[in-house]
């Protein structure tokens, strides 16, 4: 008896868990997660470390010495995750040795203050990759138009990058040419481009989000008859870019040079609307060569009841190009949806790490007494 998790890994997905703390750490739960559920990543970003920082009592220690040292609290932070991200990096180092370094992956994202400020996003990617000092690290550049030119900058140093907040088709091209010109500007610079690894995340559940709450207030048949298949849609169309690109002449020559390609990551894959199955974004977004990012919840639902059935993405772009077509043709700007939603994912990690910020600062207000 195969498990579906053990079936999406034999398709070619990699499975990250979409969740990091020091208690999940410490607790040894990542043991369970690798051996049981065939996960071998990890991501993060500023809303689950504000999440896990809430809990406090397995940082209370660090942020303890972090106050006697007298660090402020934009250090305190940097120090408190980078620690954890530099442990889950050694937990996951055999994932990445069995991988030659595809997976056993964890990402850290830069402050995310920075995602229109180019210069300040590739200093802070040096910074927390110096840091961390994992081979295995994987920095986290919002796609920001400003954080194209980091994450070719970036990529030159040779750093591995996680591309995050990717929401159009359009911007996904951009993305790819930045993660080429890295790697050309790497090679230049003498590093081996087999070291290097990049994903692009692709988020899918918040175009559904936006998009349905569209076409509830249009209401009529044919608006209805389009729920739930927007992210879907779009995600597929992705894969057949990353098809398109990574066949190109132009990647041919850095493949011969060792390179590895940038795989699709599957980013916001929690179901948010509760009369969609709960493994919608799993089951429908099976292909080779991509990773599926998952918050606990969705694992735990993809290992109870999810039904894989193979590749669900190659064949499928006439369906989804038609759509996005129909979507545009009752009135709903795709251009005008991608944008805000980029707009508010950015606004929602800066909030994240305010929140952040103020419950650091709190805690070491605490330990100083």
């Amino acid at each position: 008896m195969t498990t579906p998790t053990a079936d999406l890994s034999a398709a070619g997905v990699s499975i990250w868990l979409d969740d990091l703390s020091r208690e999940r750490i410490n607790s040894g739960a990542f043991k369970h997660l690798i051996e049981d559920l065939n996960v071998v990543g990890v991501t993060t970003n500023p809303s689950i470390f504000a999440a896990a920082l809430k809990q406090g009592e397995s940082y209370a220690s660090q942020v303890g010495a972090l106050a006697q040292a007298g660090a402020d609290v934009d250090q305190a932070v940097f120090d408190i995750t980078t620690h954890d991200v530099a442990q889950a990096c050694d937990i996951f180092a055999a994932e990445a040795k069995r991988t030659n370094g595809a997976d056993g992956r964890v990402s850290i994202e830069v402050d995310p203050r920075l995602s229109r400020d180019t210069a300040g996003t590739i200093a802070e990617a040096r910074r927390l990759h110096a840091k961390v000092q994992r081979t295995n690290v994987l920095i986290k550049i919002p796609a920001t138009v400003e954080g194209l030119e980091a994450i070719s900058a970036t990529l030159a140093a040779g750093i591995s990058v996680n591309v995050t907040l990717i929401f159009s088709l359009e911007r996904y091209r951009a993305v790819i040419n930045a993660f080429l010109l890295g790697l050309e500007q790497a090679k230049e610079n003498g590093h081996d481009l087999s070291r290097i690894t990049s994903v692009a995340s692709f988020f899918v559940s918040r175009v559904d989000a936006e998009i349905d709450a569209r076409l509830d207030a249009i209401g009529t048949d044919d608006a209805k008859a389009l729920k739930g298949k927007a992210g879907l849609a779009n995600a597929r169309l992705a894969y057949q870019i990353f098809e398109e690109q990574f066949s190109s002449e132009r990647w041919q020559v850095l493949k011969s040079a060792g390179a590895n390609a940038q795989r699709p990551l599957w980013a916001s894959t929690g179901v948010k609307d509760p009369t969609l199955p709960d493994t919608l974004y799993v089951a429908g977004l099976v292909a080779p060569n991509v990773v599926n990012t998952m918050p606990e919840k969705t694992l735990e639902a993809t290992a109870d009841h999810g039904v894989i059935e193979g590749d669900t993405v190659t064949g499928t772009y006439d369906e989804s190009n038609e759509t996005l077509n129909r979507l545009d043709a009752i009135g709903i700007s795709y251009d005008e949806v991608v944008e805000q939603l980029e707009t508010e994912g950015l606004d929602k990690f800066v909030a994240s790490w305010t929140e952040l910020l103020e419950t650091v600062q709190g805690a070491l207000d605490a330990a100083k007494g």
